[in-house]
Order: structure tokens, then C-alpha cells, then sequence
């Protein structure tokens, strides 16, 4: 992938390949890129780390790559709405009742599914923008890493970051520098609820960093 003027580095593949050998997906390998895994510790409070990520998102949303995906292909890389994950998203408010506020929760989600729809043309997202995928250099922002979730539609889901990194001033710089609309924000809201319910519920117990970084999550997405 390749996104002119990109404000972040992102991996190149040096080699493409397709399922074969009872592999079924396909893989590439791509160029290294050195760093350490962007914290919370380090960088929830950097108005400036906000900015640049906003920068990113908005250069990931303006991309028109120079071969057009086909329909077939557009059809894969299209997300699925937000409400598709409503069945498990209450199962999980419900199995962690006893350590998050469950009425809380329900509100946000009622509210995040009920949101006005993104209404602008379908755009790039990166699909999985969380501290984990973000790579810094001497306490910078260096690098944006695994875009296997890379998709085309509405660009909500990837302001999971906004709940998984920053502070409440840090990500209001984000909002500010994106133009983030009161719909778009609230369906951002759900799916960091929703993404971090699914992984407290399947990993919290057995992983203890799991557990904090989801509850943050958590915690962030309920205040806003």
C-alpha cells in the first residue's frame, strides 16, 4: 500500500501471495519497520500524537489507489455495520455485568446503533487502529503497521483509537482534527465498546494486560 504525502510510514510488501499447499488466505511479506509499540503511558496526553493521527486517517480516507478494486473485490473489503454486531455485543454486556456498569453500556450501544449513518461516499479505513498497530521512535509516532483489517466504507470504527490511546484532551484534539460529526463519533464510541467487550470476555481472565487495556477501553468509550 502506498498513500502519497502519507504523514506515517506504513509496510511495504516486498512479495504477494496467493493460497496454495493447503494454505487458504493469501500473505505477503513486507519491508521491516522499526520501533516500539506505541503506550498509553508515553503518549495519551500529546495533543500533538492526536494531530498526527488525525493526519493519518485523513490521508488513509482521501487514498484512491491507482487500480480501481473490481466489484468482487469491493464487495470483500466492504465492513459490516455496526449493528451486525448487536447479538454479541449485549451477550458480552451482559456476561461482564459484575465489572462494568451493564445499564451504562446498554445505554451507549442503544445509542450507537441508532446513530445516523455515515452519509459521505465509502472511504478507506485501517479496521484494527489501536496502540498495538502503532509503532513509535524516541517517543514519537513512527510508523502504522498491520492493515489486514483494511477495508472500504464508513470510517467510524477507526476511532477505537480515540478510546485505546488518549486522554479526554487529547482526543478532543483528534475529533477537532478530523471534523469528526456528533453521529460519527457516537458510532465510534460503539465500536470501542464493542470491540473491547469481545476481547475482555474471551481473554481478560487468562491475560492480565488484556484486562487493563480493554477495561480502559471500556471506561474511555462510556465517558466520551
Amino acid at each position: 500500500m502506498c498513500i502519497r504525502d502519507r504523514p506515517l510510514a506504513v509496510p511495504v510488501p516486498v512479495g504477494v501471495g496467493k493460497p496454495d499447499f493447503g494454505y487458504p488466505w493469501p500473505w505477503a511479506v513486507s519491508r521491516w519497520l522499526d520501533g516500539e509499540t506505541a503506550s498509553v503511558e508515553a503518549l495519551a496526553d500529546s495533543s500533538e500524537t492526536a494531530v498526527e493521527l488525525a493526519r493519518f486517517l485523513d490521508a488513509l480516507q482521501r487514498f484512491v489507489p491507482e487500480e480501481i478494486p473490481d466489484r468482487r473485490v469491493r464487495t470483500d473489503l466492504t465492513a459490516q455495520p455496526l449493528v451486525a454486531r448487536d447479538r454479541a455485543t449485549r451477550a458480552a454486556i451482559a456476561e461482564t455485568a459484575d465489572a462494568f456498569d451493564a445499564a451504562a453500556m446498554t445505554e451507549l450501544w442503544d445509542a450507537a446503533i441508532n446513530a445516523p449513518g455515515w452519509n459521505g461516499p465509502p472511504v478507506w479505513f485501517h479496521g484494527d487502529f489501536h496502540t498495538g498497530n502503532l509503532l513509535t521512535v524516541d517517543g514519537r509516532l513512527s510508523a502504522v503497521i498491520d492493515f489486514g483489517e483494511l477495508g472500504i466504507g464508513d470510517p467510524a470504527c477507526d476511532l477505537v483509537i480515540a478510546f485505546t490511546l488518549m486522554s479526554t484532551e487529547s482526543r478532543a484534539a483528534l475529533r477537532a482534527a478530523l471534523g469528526v460529526d456528533d453521529a460519527t463519533w457516537l458510532r465510534g464510541r460503539g465500536w470501542a465498546l464493542a470491540t473491547a467487550l469481545n476481547a475482555y470476555a474471551h481473554y481478560a481472565a487468562a491475560n492480565p494486560r488484556v484486562a487493563a487495556q480493554t477495561t480502559r477501553q471500556i471506561t474511555e468509550a462510556l465517558a466520551g
